[in-house]
């Protein structure tokens, strides 16, 4: 009997062996640094959250008219929600940066989930549709980014890239296109600069602060070809 319940109990250990939830070598857990508001670091390791773009830590955001960096909310949004909290990232590819994309979760909460339906992120559409409904929620409750008006993450970034692009063409010596009288017209020339209080405002040569505005891409900052392209990007014109 002595030998039979040996057996029994070393058969039951070996069953709850195989039955346990197992952990992926590849998964990433761990005290999590926040990057920006979809981008962590677990043991050195940059992971950026699946199927979700949360705005960029230089973004600007529009609310009751006003202007603040949703970005850094975003960032703080998910430093609040994970605290101290063990996070477990599931990998499902590596970006073009060499960042692991993955599933996270704190605490049983999916984070990818939690930012966009909170309002702090946006699904990512073009790499996947896991989020939709949370971002649809998040749209009807006005939460987070939805409470006012915003640039989609990746348009930011497109604008930054046509505005640096920009700038490098300010820096090289250029001839100018020439207009149907002959005379000769500058390109984008119109400067869009970001106030101390965060307003997005834009400038055309002639007015009183044009020289003296200098623009840093850096900053969120651009360069537009016409106003025409500066009100669609909802900057507003300078007053003076």
């Amino acid at each position: 009997m002595a030998a039979l319940r040996r057996l029994l109990i070393a058969l039951s250990s070996l069953a709850m062996l195989f039955l346990a939830p197992a952990t992926s070598a590849a998964d990433l857990i761990g005290q999590a640094s926040i990057i920006d508001g979809d981008t962590i670091e677990i043991h050195g390791q940059r992971i950026r959250l699946f199927g979700i773009d949360a705005p960029e830590h230089d973004q600007f955001c529009e609310a009751g008219g006003n202007q603040y960096r949703c970005g850094q909310q975003a960032s703080f949004a998910l430093a609040d929600q994970i605290g101290k909290q063990t996070v477990h990232c599931v990998p499902r590819d590596v970006d073009r940066y060499g960042r692991v994309v993955a599933v996270c979760s704190a605490g049983g909460e999916d984070l990818n989930a939690w930012m966009v339906r909170q309002g702090w992120a946006l699904a990512y559409r073009h790499y996947s549709t896991a989020y939709v409904g949370d971002e649809d929620a998040a749209h009807l409750a006005g939460a987070g980014i939805w409470r006012g008006t915003f640039e989609a993450p990746w348009d930011w970034r497109e604008a930054q890239r046509q505005g640096q692009t920009q700038t490098e063409a300010q820096t090289q010596p250029q001839t100018p296109a020439p207009a149907g009288n002959g005379t000769a017209v500058s390109l984008c020339v119109i400067k869009g600069n970001i106030s101390s209080k965060g307003e997005r405002i834009y400038h055309v040569p002639g007015e009183l602060y044009y020289n003296a505005t200098v623009i840093d891409t850096s900053k969120g900052e651009r360069w537009f070809c016409t106003e025409a392209e500066a009100i669609a990007a909802r900057w507003l014109k300078s007053k003076l």
